[in-house]
Order: C-alpha cells, then structure tokens, then sequence
C-alpha cells in the first residue's frame, strides 16, 4: 500500500461548493496566470522564427555588401588603366572629324564572340516577331 492516503479528484472541478473562496480564487488566478503564460511561449516562438529569418537576411545582405565592396575596391584599377589607354591617344587636330579605327585605344578587355553570329541572329529574329 502507498504511504499516502488515496484521495478523489472528481470534486476538484465539478463542485467548488466545498472549497473555500480564497482557494478558488487562488486556482482562477494560476489558470490565468498559466493561459498568460503559453501566450507568452507562443509570441516568444514567433519572436525567435522573425529573429532567424532576420539573421539570414543580414548575412545576405554582408555577403552583398562584401561583393560590392570588391568590385568598388577594383574601380581605380580599372580607371587607371583607362586612363593610361587614352593617354597614348594623339590630340585630335584643329579640325572636327570623326575617330578612325586607328585612333582608339586598344581593347582592354577581350570578349569571346564566336556565339555573336548566333546571338545576333536570334536577336533579330525576335525583332522581325515584334
């Protein structure tokens, strides 16, 4: 046999008339303070899935940031070399004419184009749908 005496729950929520008014006000109010609390768990749940959705958003928005600030960091490459390119162009003459093939700058930058008669024929043909 137990050590403690077997006690009936069924008059716990059926019937207060036995009870004291201090013990039954004392039960609302944990029953309130309980629904209180899983309102509070839920919202908390909802702050942590909005915080790690957060999170993710900024480190997207660092690695962003990152490429960016390579590319820009690259910029005074690329803008001396510019320069250095059109430093070695002859001073166009008193009279207005137009740049031959000859008076650029040589190409600083390579692009494959053995796609080129594809692509623009594919692009015209789009324009003739048009």
């Amino acid at each position: 046999m137990s050590a403690f005496p077997a006690r009936g729950f069924s008059s716990m929520g059926a019937s207060t008339t036995g009870q004291s008014p201090a013990l039954v006000a004392r039960v609302n109010e944990k029953k309130a303070e309980l629904e209180n609390l899983k309102e509070l768990r839920d919202l908390s749940a909802a702050m942590a899935t909005q915080m790690e959705a957060l999170a993710q958003k900024l480190a997207t928005l660092s690695d962003g940031t990152e490429a960016i600030a390579l590319v820009l960091s690259n910029w005074h490459n690329v803008l001396r070399a510019i320069n250095m390119a059109s430093a070695k162009l002859p001073k166009p003459s008193v009279g207005v004419q137009e740049p031959s093939e000859n008076d650029l700058p040589q190409t600083l930058v390579r692009i494959p184009t053995e796609h080129a008669p594809a692509l623009q024929a594919h692009a015209e043909g789009a324009a003739e749908e048009e």
